[in-house]
């Protein structure tokens, strides 16, 4: 059996490289990537955790290995953040090119539609 600290080390490198990965995928606007990477992330997330609660119990979480499982942590939390204010930004944008208040045309144009003549709101 591996040493304790061996497995979390093995265990957060991985967390780290996922993180590295989906933001990469971020950056390339890659949706494909992006899917893919923060799934594996949410795999390795999973994985860490548990092997380091696990350590924790015993007591023998290294200093240096639990400030880079918050650094991850703290990489976790900024591209959630991230992708929050990215899909707000994109609602947002979706808002105005179909409005969720019934504002697009129906089959009898937009006159009949809404009773407003054929003034368009934004």
């Amino acid at each position: 059996m591996p040493h304790p600290e061996a497995e979390l080390e093995t265990v957060l490198a991985a967390v780290e490289g996922r993180l590295s990965a989906l933001g990469e995928a971020l950056c390339e606007r890659d949706s494909i990537g992006i899917d893919l990477h923060a799934t594996e992330l949410h795999r390795a997330l999973a994985s860490a955790v548990d092997h380091f609660a696990r350590a924790a119990r015993a007591g023998s979480v290294p200093p240096a290995l639990r400030h880079r499982l918050a650094s991850a942590s703290g990489l976790v939390a900024a591209q959630r953040e991230s992708l929050a204010r990215a899909t707000a930004a994109l609602d947002r944008a979706i808002d105005v090119l179909m409005p969720r208040d019934g504002g697009l045309y129906s089959t009898f144009g937009a006159a009949e539609r809404s009773g407003r003549g054929g003034a368009i709101q934004a």
